[in-house]
């Protein structure tokens, strides 16, 4: 009981003192709170260190933690001596005895009570910021080992005439290293002025002088580093013209310098340097002249040409200088970012012709002839028959497959290489019958198999139930088929992202010819179990305690986590960006997933800057496909690595794919070991890479703008191009490109390529095609070739209108609506084909008794004449009329009554008949740009199809004045 007693103001209650067993226990609880927090970090840095192990990447674990470690105390420890050193010096120079005005008497309280504890504060003060600096230094890893470890480009930039890699590896470091200047600088001046003014040596009310000199020649040297610093920040910025941004009417996001950087500002910028260094010299001055005056003039004099010689200057020139003839000035600096940039993202290469686009409309045959062998016209859209595979593929709830599907190339049965289309067999622990731990994470671990389809024209037997299917290759479970034996055991995929724990007391449930078995994982990856410290490290990290009890882990156990490709490669290569769409091919036995990866910097001189999340989006990756993750602007990129991740064991191997690239020869400096050279890829894999979809994406949104190379037309922009709408998806978003297998003109067989269109600035009609050589067999491996349309062709979208209004198509949607089905298109291909375009497009149907996509029909058109038909071989004897058919009609049959006398009459010709059509063509015009405004569409092809009738009439009605009439009756037929 407490001991009560009374006092002069009362009862007063007096209060034990915690027992010793009370004490003891408290801190016990304490401790063991620590201790539990430094196990939480433990553990993290402990599963860290043991999965890199278990991939054989610790190098690149311990070279970032001992950088990030160095970094951290380096800096650290550096902007903690500077600031301590200077609060140490402003008390050292405190005056002997401070004048008792008001102002001190109310600071000697704060300085004796301060006084017991000084040692400790100032050791607490320069502790967190030196932990702050330090942490922010141990960010810039990554600029540190560029810096140190910056190889050479062997290009120079047109203004300083210095290499590239300056720009690259070394401006971003010494702009950190001038941050942290900067930051300790004002740290310290902050900190001597509060402890200046705190012991006496800075007066604000008191009488007599505001500062000591002690103090003023203390301030005085800090804020003359601060100036110097600020002379360096002005020179360091003479060279950031060379990667500055600014927008420029001519080409949007512009980098480098124009005219108004290199006439006025980078002058404007020398100038303030030097008056920078006369203003810091000033300030070092004062330690002899123990006055404020000529520094505050010196400072107030370089603000002063800062705005007046920094921004008004420039403005003047822009504005009087520039803007009246810009097109002139900006030429020579426009031709330097066009050569820049062509050159950093790779383009400088591409083989830009011109092509007519029209075709011959006469050569009929030849015409059928020739698209037998332009293309290998892949009618499996992968983007479409995901469900398909799904539906007829899956064989179990449990498994699943991407709703984007990929493209590759396997031999044949005839022993040749066609397109095939394939999608694995993925884990899908929602649909496991009954989900609990042990289901989720020992019975349930993995995948079963590749599912491959041909690419092309072949679909299953119209006798059979699922007429229109995909004509699989490899199927079934396990699988079997063209793709040979192989392990099919899928442990590491694009959708496994649960981690799965094998190898111990718990089966796995697999499969055989006969059915159902179970297994126990045989592999070398994942982390062991066995051992009690690491069982504790993972039910931490996964807070999952009963990994800690749990009688399913024991001798042999082991964890499997960081699954996917994607974070597999971004743990081990943290210094790569990894392509949006890894693809799996079975190669010598097992299933690879194969990976692109890229090395980008921000600092190439004069190159135009891009966005690669947004650039690399297109109407697929909202939700089906995956986008490269970077938002960060780049100006130079290059598909430096062809990664690997096997799909069984999950070993992680790096090949150098560039070897000219300047920044990968960097990574590989800084990380010995990690990356193999090209010459180790073997054969087998190399058959399977392919020309990466992102960066194809990123150069086609460049050549819409850097095909141009003539400045003049550049800065008018009057042939600047668009990637066009999906003309198959009502998002509005960008065409996706397309692997095709292909001949462009000049090329003496198909080639596997990679394809997008182009379509002029803001109108609808076809600008160009591009297509790059995407085999890396090839010798022309990578080779853009890009097809400038020179005459009025239609567009993607043009073409997907007028297929829309063709009878046949609208006959067809009645029909599959009657079955409560609805149609779907496909990919819609542009193959250049004599002078001319083909489109095809294979049209689907879902829904009714088969809830998939199965192929019912083609669609074709080349040269504005739509067809629509069952098979792709009758679609092109119907585009070309070698099957003696009559071009589809695009309207609704007419109502009016045939005419009554002689039908042999031939057409109508002279001037009324000329004037008629003339008139009706104008209307059908008029027409169609009034249904392009209001997106209709349907209305737009018909009325095309209208004018292509009046102009055709017109072109007979002005040719056959002239002409014997008689000889038009003679076919009457």
């Amino acid at each position: 009981m407490p001991d009560r007693g009374a006092g002069p103001m009362g009862p007063r209650i007096r209060v034990s003192r915690p027992s010793r067993r009370a004490r003891n226990l408290l801190m016990t609880v304490g401790a063991l709170a620590v201790l539990a927090m430094l196990f939480v970090m433990f553990s993290g840095f402990w599963t860290d260190w043991l999965w890199y192990r278990s991939v054989d990447y610790s190098s690149v674990f311990t070279t970032t933690l001992w950088t990030k470690i160095g970094l951290f105390a380096v800096f650290g420890l550096l902007m903690a001596v500077i600031v301590g050193v200077n609060i140490w010096l402003a008390h050292r120079l405190r005056p002997p005895l401070s004048a008792m005005s008001m102002e001190q008497q109310n600071l000697d309280r704060y300085r004796m009570g301060i006084a017991p504890y000084k040692k400790w504060v100032l050791l607490a003060v320069t502790a967190l910021i030196g932990l702050i600096a330090g942490a922010s230094a141990a960010g810039q890893w990554r600029l540190w080992l560029m810096w140190v470890n910056g190889v050479a480009f062997g290009q120079t930039d047109p203004q300083f005439k210095m290499d590239v890699s300056f720009y690259a590896f070394d401006l971003p470091w010494y702009r950190f290293l001038l941050g942290f200047g900067f930051a300790a600088a004002v740290l310290s001046l902050i900190a001597a002025a509060l402890t200046h003014y705190l012991y006496g040596g800075l007066r604000v009310t008191s009488p007599g002088a505001r500062a000591t000199g002690a103090a003023t020649g203390h301030l005085s040297v800090l804020l003359g580093l601060f100036v110097s610093l600020k002379a360096v920040a002005y020179w360091l910025d003479r060279y950031g013209l060379a990667v500055k941004s600014s927008d420029f009417k001519a080409a949007g996001n512009w980098t480098g310098l124009r005219y108004v950087d290199a006439n006025a500002y980078l002058p404007a910028k020398t100038i303030l340097f030097c008056i920078a260094v006369i203003c810091a010299v000033l300030f070092f001055a004062t330690l002899w002249r123990r006055t404020w005056q000529l520094p505050v003039i010196g400072f107030g004099l370089m603000v002063l040409s800062a705005i007046l010689i920094g921004g008004l200057y420039p403005a003047i020139v822009q504005k009087f200088t520039v803007e009246p003839n810009e097109q002139a000035k900006e030429a020579p600096y426009i031709k330097k970012n066009i050569t820049a940039t062509r050159e950093a993202y790779g383009i400088e290469g591409a083989d830009v012709q011109d092509y007519d686009g029209k075709g011959d409309p006469g050569a009929k045959a030849a015409q059928r002839e020739a698209a037998n062998t332009a293309a290998s016209y892949r009618l499996v859209d992968p983007n479409v028959v995901s469900p398909a595979f799904q539906q007829l593929q899956q064989e179990r709830k449990y498994y699943q497959f991407p709703a984007t599907l990929d493209v590759d190339r396997y031999t044949g049965p005839d022993g040749t290489p066609q397109d095939t289309v394939v999608g694995l067999r993925e884990l899908n622990i929602s649909g496991i019958p009954k989900r609990n731990w042990i289901n989720d994470h020992f019975t349930y671990t993995h995948g079963y198999g590749v599912i491959a389809a041909r690419g092309t024209n072949t679909v299953t037997d119209e006798n059979e139930g699922t007429a229109g299917a995909p004509d699989f290759t490899e199927s079934s479970l396990p699988t079997s088929g063209q793709l040979g034996s192989y392990e099919q055991r899928v442990y590491y995929g694009e959708k496994t992202e649960q981690y799965s724990i094998v190898g111990g007391p718990q089966k796995e449930l697999d499969y055989e010819k006969n059915g159902e078995r179970t297994t126990s994982y045989s592999g070398k990856s994942g982390v062991d179990l066995s051992s009690p410290l690491n069982r504790a490290a993972y039910a931490m990290a996964f807070s999952e305690p009963q990994m800690l009890y749990s009688g399913a882990i024991g001798d042999g156990s082991r964890i499997l986590y960081n699954r996917t490709p994607k974070e597999r490669l971004e743990a081990v290569a943290p210094w790569l960006t990894i392509d949006g769409d890894a693809y799996p091919a079975v190669i010598d036995g097992h299933i690879q997933w194969i990976v692109d990866a890229y090395t980008t910097t921000n600092g190439y001189p004069y190159a135009s800057r891009t966005t690669l999340g947004d650039t690399t989006a297109d109407s697929l990756t909202n939700s089906q496909r995956a986008v490269v993750t970077q938002q960060n602007q780049v100006n130079y990129i290059r598909n430096s690595v062809k990664a690997t991740v096997d799909a069984f064991d999950g070993t992680v191997k790096l090949y150098q794919w560039d070897t000219k690239d300047p920044v990968l020869k960097t990574w590989m400096k800084a990380f010995p070991g990690t990356v193999q050279p090209k010459s180790e890829i073997k054969p087998t894999l190399l058959a399977h890479l392919r020309y990466p979809q992102d960066m194809f994406k990123v150069q086609r949104e460049l050549l819409t703008r850097y095909h141009v190379t003539d400045p003049a037309q550049f800065y008018s922009g009057s042939d600047a191009w668009q990637v066009p709408d999906d003309p198959t998806n009502r998002n509005k978003n960008a065409v996706p490109p397309y692997y095709l297998s292909l001949k462009m003109p000049g090329q003496a067989s198909q080639k596997f390529s990679l394809t997008t269109t182009f379509t002029p600035n803001g109108r609808p009609n076809l600008g160009a095609f591009m297509a790059v050589d995407a085999d890396a067999t090839s010798t022309d491996y990578g080779k853009i070739r890009v097809l400038r349309v020179t005459s009025t062709v239609q567009g993607p979208q043009q073409v997907q209108s007028e297929l829309n209004g063709v009878d046949k198509v609208a006959e067809f949607v009645r029909n599959l609506r009657g079955t409560d089905s609805d149609i779907e298109y496909g990919n819609l291909l542009t193959v250049p084909l004599n002078g001319g375009f083909l489109y095809i497009e294979p049209v689907y149907a879902r829904g009714g008794t088969a809830n998939y996509p199965l192929l019912k029909m083609v669609a074709a058109s080349y040269g504005g004449k739509p067809v629509f038909e069952k098979s792709l071989g009758e679609a092109l004897n119907a585009v070309f009329r070698t099957d003696g058919s009559e071009p589809p009609s695009t309207t609704p049959p007419s109502t009016t009554p045939p005419p009554t006398g002689d039908t042999t009459k031939p057409p109508a010709t002279g001037e009324a008949a000329l004037e008629q059509a003339i008139a009706d063509a104008q209307k059908a015009y008029d027409a169609g740009e009034a249904a392009l405004k209001k997106q209709d569409w349907t209305a737009y092809g018909k009325a095309q199809q209208e004018l292509q009738e009046a102009l055709q009439r017109a072109a007979e009605a002005g040719s056959g004045s002239g002409s014997d009439s008689g000889n038009g009756g003679s076919d009457s037929s």
